[in-house]
């Protein structure tokens, strides 16, 4: 009973995180929060030059593409110490798990989850990815709501349209969640199992038990 009620513990602990990662996006939304919260420090700017959101925001570095794109990569933009070291880890290094990993990723880059996080408290995410108290980032702002993060992170994905993991499926702290959720649910099954066949040796044993008694009352009659 220990076993099972601390595996269901496990189990809820795990689901939690996922279901803000279950969380459905509204890029409509995410167009008018980009053009309300992030549009007096950020544009969005093709190869081009035209301006395809945003007014003349040249506070924050520009946001095409950023999806995909590595930390700190902008020509020409003075990124902070912290910013640049983070887009220099190697995706396994990033302490937050939230980077994406894969073989064609040699260095972190901008996906679903970490842009989430990062857009909801940029300087002490780079903090716990680094693992450094002392790493600062230069965007003070902060998106207060995470379903809002997750709306303005999907909108910007619609700029870097070939970026596969852009909308986060196959970010690693959803893969390692989704891959231990299952774990735990096996093994429950297994308890579960376990618990079945520990009821049918109880029976078993109480119906020798049964014929134990019977036995003796019959040796008590002989006597």
């Amino acid at each position: 009973m220990r076993l099972l009620t601390a595996l269901a513990t496990t189990t809820t602990l795990l689901a939690a995180p996922a279901m803000a990662q279950d969380m459905e996006a509204d890029v409509a939304n995410g167009e008018s929060e980009f053009a309300r919260q992030c549009v007096s420090c950020h544009v969005i700017a093709d190869e081009s030059g035209e301006v395809l959101a945003g007014r003349a925001g040249r506070i924050g570095p520009n946001l095409h593409g950023v999806i995909g794109r590595q930390p700190g990569a902008v020509e020409d933009f003075r990124y902070s110490d912290g910013m640049v070291a983070y887009g220099e880890l190697a995706p396994a290094d990033d302490m937050t798990g939230t980077a994406p990993t894969g073989d064609e990723f040699e260095n972190v880059v901008w996906a679903h989850d970490n842009t989430v996080a990062y857009l909801q408290d940029p300087t002490s995410f780079l903090r716990e990815a680094l693992d450094d108290e002392r790493a600062r980032g230069k965007m003070a702002y902060k998106v207060r709501d995470e379903q809002t993060a997750i709306d303005i992170t999907a909108y910007l994905a619609t700029f870097s349209p070939d970026f596969e993991v852009a909308e986060g499926a196959s970010d690693s702290a959803a893969d390692s969640e989704a891959e231990a959720e299952a774990e735990t649910g096996g093994e429950a099954e297994m308890t579960d199992g376990a618990a079945e066949a520990e009821a049918e040796a109880e029976t078993e044993m109480g119906g020798e038990a049964d014929t134990t008694e019977g036995d003796a009352a019959s040796d008590d009659t002989a006597n």
